[in-house]
């Protein structure tokens, strides 16, 4: 399965980078786009679910790298739920390899 990855900037400004084992996150994310924080982990939450299910389908097995992806960005955006107006903005997309989507 074609790897992506993302990096995203959190409210205070911290990077983090994010695995998908599939493409579908392009269809939920967009390099430069500002999200919303539940938006944001609404749509990771969709995007990863669904590649799971995909590696499921290829596999036989879902995949533990995209529910692990999925807790550690839930659990940094509950650090930041109190802030009034937070925004997460999604600043690449990556293959595998580093090239850029």
């Amino acid at each position: 399965m074609p790897e992506l990855y993302f990096r995203v900037r959190w409210p205070d400004g911290a990077t983090q980078r994010c695995y998908s084992p599939s493409t579908v996150v392009e269809n939920y994310l967009t390099p430069g786009g500002v999200y919303e924080l539940g938006d944001f982990v609404e749509r990771s939450r969709t995007a990863l679910g669904i590649a799971s299910d995909r590696v499921r389908e290829k596999y036989g097995f879902a995949c533990t790298g995209a529910s692990d992806q999925l807790a550690q960005i839930e659990e940094t955006a509950a650090a930041y739920a109190s802030l009034d107006g937070a925004e997460v903005t999604v600043e690449a997309l990556h293959n595998a390899d580093g090239s850029a989507r």
